[in-house]
């Protein structure tokens, strides 16, 4: 498969066959991943890769918290945790967690049994966060963090395996830490699944580049090419 069949082909997957993933796989997976770009190539990163039977279960129930009041959210029509919304309406959603945990959602509810789990931490002491202050959102850090995990989802393609990056498990950030035993000055980045697809993507659907694109200005004319 060359790159832009593997660019247009890797989506989210979160259903795998019960198929074990060998060590050496994943380790190759990860030595693949490791030439994503980051700031100053600091490599601001590091992976857990949890096995443990019990370590699972409890970062599947961590997770199921923040997937609970996830669930509420979309039943209020909302976006979850959007950083423009309304706050109100999201409170009154999450009074509701309790009555979104009967909504179904296997891959959280079978995290645990998930062939490959990750979890991945950003060290704050090497991200350059030009955004650190500002009165919004911030967004720059990310950019030394996500491009591996992206890289990882590509370099699993390429070994006929599928996979999803979620961020619920920072809704409970304290709690994972304190489990995986994370040091104070890394954060919780996502959790990233792994493992041989029930259904590989053959096509997936995305915006077409008018759409997203303007010339020169952000109400210019849709960029189509030449």
């Amino acid at each position: 498969m060359d790159l832009v069949d593997t660019l247009r082909t890797t989506g989210a997957v979160r259903e795998f066959l019960p198929d074990a993933v060998d060590d050496d796989v994943v380790f190759h997976i990860l030595d693949n991943a490791r030439f994503a770009p980051s700031g100053g190539n600091r490599q601001g990163w590091h992976v857990v890769i949890v096995k443990d039977p019990d370590e699972r279960r409890a970062l599947r129930d961590l997770y199921l918290a923040g997937w609970y009041e996830y669930l509420a959210q979309r039943r209020a029509g909302l976006v979850p945790w959007a950083p423009v919304t309304d706050e109100e309406a999201e409170r009154r959603a999450l009074e509701q967690v309790e009555t979104a945990a009967t909504d179904p959602g296997a891959f959280a509810e079978d995290l645990d049994e998930v062939p490959v789990l990750l979890v991945l931490l950003a060290d704050l002491r090497v991200l350059a966060a030009v955004d650190r202050g500002f009165d919004r959102y911030t967004m720059a850090g990310g950019a030394s963090i996500y491009p591996f995990a992206w890289s990882i989802l590509l370099a699993a393609r390429a070994e006929g395996l599928g996979g999803v990056i979620t961020t619920v498990a920072i809704r409970r950030e304290p709690e994972v830490k304190g489990l995986l035993g994370v040091p104070d000055d890394l954060v919780v980045a996502g959790v990233i699944a792994l493992g041989r697809p029930i259904a590989q993507a053959r096509r997936l659907t995305r915006r077409p580049v008018s759409e997203f694109a303007t010339v020169d200005r952000f109400d210019g004319p849709p960029f189509s090419g030449g």
